[in-house]
């Protein structure tokens, strides 16, 4: 595998998922298709519950991309399909951490998401 820059970033998120957020490896999921609109689009990162249902969507994107509505968009549009509780977006150097309000169709931002203990206590 050759590691671009998004593919460090990506690499980056998953040390930080199962060394810090303590996710096990058995609940992260990487590159997987999905159908949209017809169309089939790869999401980089997701995190499951222990239900099976899906509790993070990520989307990485290289250093040198800035991070902005359309990156949103694009997340957004992946998980109108997923429906997971939380998503991240980074570039590597700047992150972004929003849960899902779907009684009122958006999402509120957050200092970080949860550590998979929380996740489990709920």
């Amino acid at each position: 595998m050759v590691l671009t820059p998004e593919e460090w970033v990506r690499q980056h998120v998953l040390h930080f998922l199962i060394s810090e957020k303590k996710y096990p490896i058995s609940h992260i999921n990487v590159e997987k298709q999905l159908k949209l609109h017809n169309t089939v689009k790869r999401y980089d990162i997701v995190v499951f519950n222990a239900n099976g249902s899906i509790q993070i969507v990520i989307e990485c994107k290289a250093p040198k991309i800035k991070i902005n509505q359309q990156t949103f968009d694009q997340i957004a549009q992946y998980n109108f399909v997923l429906q997971a509780s939380y998503l991240l977006v980074t570039n590597g150097l700047e992150h972004y951490y929003c849960q899902m309000d779907f009684e009122n169709k958006k999402y509120i931002f957050l200092q970080d998401i949860p550590s998979y203990s929380a996740t489990i206590e709920n």
